[in-house]
Formats: C-alpha cells, structure tokens, sequence
C-alpha cells in the first residue's frame, strides 16, 4: 500500500545553460495512471526543454506554488532561497564527495556554495536525497545522465579536434538538439590521423564508445595503441584494472579499489604519452588517484587535447582548472605555467563542460526520468528496499549517519 503521499513537484532549473527536467509530460501521465490518487505540480518554466502546455496535457497542474508537495524533484543544485522548510527534496546536490581539504573538487553549479546549501538544508530541517547515491547493492547507480554526458562530450571533443587540425567544425550539439542529427553528422565526416585514449567503464564512457563506433575512427587494443603507429585515427579504452594498480603489487580488485583508493596509484602514464587525445570518462573519487600529475605534462609531448567529461575542478585531470559552459566550451592552459592562455602553441586545449547532456535535453531528460520512475518513485511511496534510506544525506535537520563526515566540512573555515 503506497504511502499517504498526496503531492509531488517538478521544480523548475534556476541556472540560465539547464533545460533539462527529472520528469517529461510523459513520465507524469504514467505517474498519475499508477497512482491516481497523487498530484504532480510543475512549476512553469520558459526555460525547460518541454513547454507548460505539454505537460498540462499528460494531467500536470502548472503552478508557481510548491507548498503543498511532500516530495519535489529537480536536476542541479537548488537556490537556498527557495528551499521550503520540512519538505522532501531530490536533486544532484554535487556534496557527497566533498570534505574540507576536498571543497574545489565539488562539481554543480559554478558559484553555487555548498557548504551554504547543506547549511541551508539542515537549518530547514529538509530531507535531502541525492540522485548520485541511489544504488544497487553493487553500487551501481539506478539513473543518471551519463550515457549522454558521454555522447555530447564526446561530440564536443572531437569537433575541438577538427577546430586545432584546422577543419570545418560540425555544428554545436546544443543547436542540433537531436541524437539522431548529431550521430548522422559524425558518420558522414572523414577524421585525420589521431590517436584517442578513453577512459572508464561505466555510463560515461559507453556513451563516448557508442559515438566513436560511428565514425572511421577504429579501437584498437591497450598493447596496438601503446605500440603501433596507424594511418588512420584509433581509439582505445582503458578500464579501471587498465589505469590504475595496487601500491603494493597486488592483483587487481575493483570492489577493494572502491573500498580503499588511496592504496592505489595511476599507471595510465604509458598510454598516455601515446595519446592525442584524452577523453576522461572515468568515475573519480577525491581519495581516488588522479589519471596523470601535472608534473607528468613534460612527457606528454604529443597530446593535445582533453575532453573532461568528469569535470573534477583540480581532481583527477590536473589540467582541469575551472569548468567551461555550453557557450564557452573549450579553453586552452599552457603546459608550462598550467595557467589559461590564449596562445595555441604549446597548450593544451581542454573541453570541460559541466553540464554536457543539457545540449540534449529532451532525449537525455527522458532516460533520466526513466529511471525515476522505475527506480525511485516506488520505493519513496512504497517499501524502501534501502536505496532511498542510502541516498537520503540530511532528515530532521541532522547529517545521517553515512553522511556525519560532512559535519564536519560545514563547520570548517
């Protein structure tokens, strides 16, 4: 029996670049048919990539009210001004990762301060869940945005590739606005000479694969790319067993990795002074090794370019000094100084937006709401299996315990 939840609430996105949406007009039509007695409230938006009309035609109530919702979803990060007192939200707050020595490594919103929105939340006595921590068992995340995190950034990466070889770059993805267009742009382009390192293995870099499987680029084996020379552009993709190794020489194993990063270091270095390119899919932890440090960059003579698709501000790509929007995509740093520059010689040229599948925003919202209602909506109103309990980082104005540590971040200086 569902719980006496009567109202919940689809927020609308305060930054300007976010169009993206928890929920289409679509997923609120199967809400509303497998819970009839629930009411959904949209805020009106003139931003969101689907319109007010449509979702008042699958049965929403459009209003600028939240009040009365139990439960409200958005995306990113919410202003601490319009957080309500004593209500149930779900978003990508961007904390969890973050600790006092850690608090630059924090992705979300630029200028939004964390620290002020976990004080806000736990002064309102709000129950915060976060997306990034609703998970199986194995800790596999239920939903997210990654797969087409990774298709636009790598979209985006390689159109920066044909910017520095001096080509015609393809049009913007964000212009597009269409997975199809997008794909059937690339498989109609013909790609120069380069060699491309992917790394990961999770949603992030499938969606890189899925789209470089579309062009005449060609994957080759770790050993072929760390050894060979190609006439034509290759790609290869490292897993975590590939890029990262035990300090104390011990086999590889993914779970201790994730239970204990800090007793392994990176050995990505020997692929890497192969690569052109750089495309980090990977997931990254703060107590994680980072891919290369930056005193690495001397014997990295031939890359050129790096698509950060994780987008850890000084986390796991060293190179990545600030995040970039979808206007601005690309910015270059000079190898020397690690300093921005606009001089192309001797710089590395980084693409890190933080926001990537906002430039598709109908298609990626869809999946992403896919998962919310498959995966979230019933264990909130239903019996919680524990995924929601695991991702719930405040209740009662109170961390929970998974979460103390971040006391002790807020109360930092």
């Amino acid at each position: 029996m569902s719980k006496p939840i009567e109202t919940i609430g689809v927020i609308k996105e305060t930054r300007p670049d976010e169009n993206r949406t928890p929920l289409i007009p679509e997923h609120i039509e199967n809400i509303k048919s497998n819970y009839p007695n629930l009411n959904v409230v949209v805020q009106p938006s003139k931003n969101r990539c689907f319109s007010d009309d449509e979702y008042k035609n699958k049965g929403a109530e459009i209003n600028e009210d939240l009040s009365n919702c139990s439960i409200i979803f958005g995306v990113k990060e919410i202003d601490t001004d319009v957080l309500m007192n004593n209500k149930t939200y779900v978003f990508f707050s961007h904390t969890y990762k973050l600790n006092k020595e850690t608090l630059n490594n924090a992705q979300g919103t630029p200028g939004m301060d964390k620290k002020e929105l976990l004080k806000s939340v736990l002064e309102k006595k709000i129950k915060l869940i976060d997306y990034e921590n609703i998970r199986d068992k194995n800790s596999s995340r239920y939903l997210g945005f990654g797969r087409f995190a990774g298709i636009v950034g790598c979209y985006n990466t390689l159109n920066l590739c044909l910017e520095l070889f001096n080509k015609q770059p393809l049009a913007r993805a964000h212009r597009i606005n269409s997975y199809e267009r997008l794909i059937s742009n690339l498989k109609n382009l013909y790609f120069p000479y380069m060699k491309i390192l992917v790394t990961g293995d999770g949603r992030v870099a499938k969606g890189v694969i899925e789209v470089l499987k579309q062009t005449n680029i060609k994957e080759v084996s770790k050993e072929k790319f760390q050894n060979d020379n190609f006439d034509n552009p290759v790609f290869c993709n490292l897993e975590t067993k590939d890029y990262v190794e035990s300090n104390l020489n011990k086999e590889f194993d993914l779970n201790h990795f994730i239970q204990y990063p800090k007793e392994y270091k990176s050995c990505a270095l020997k692929y890497l002074k192969s690569a052109n390119v750089l495309i980090s899919a990977h997931y990254w932890d703060p107590a994680s090794p980072k891919i290369f440090e930056k005193n690495d960059i001397e014997k990295l003579n031939d890359l050129k370019v790096i698509g950060d698709i994780t987008c850890d501000v000084d986390g796991s790509v060293p190179t990545t000094i600030k995040s970039t929007t979808i206007d601005h995509p690309n910015f270059y740093i000079n190898k020397e100084t690690f300093e921005e520059t606009n001089e192309i010689e001797n710089s590395l040229a980084i693409m890190s937006v933080d926001n990537l599948p906002a430039e598709l925003p109908r298609e990626s919202s869809m999946e992403f709401g896919n998962g919310i209602v498959n995966e979230v909506i019933p264990f909130m109103l239903g019996i919680d299996d524990g995924r929601i309990l695991n991702a719930t980082i405040t209740q009662d104005g109170r961390f929970l315990d998974k979460y103390s540590y971040l006391k002790e971040y807020i109360d930092s200086k």
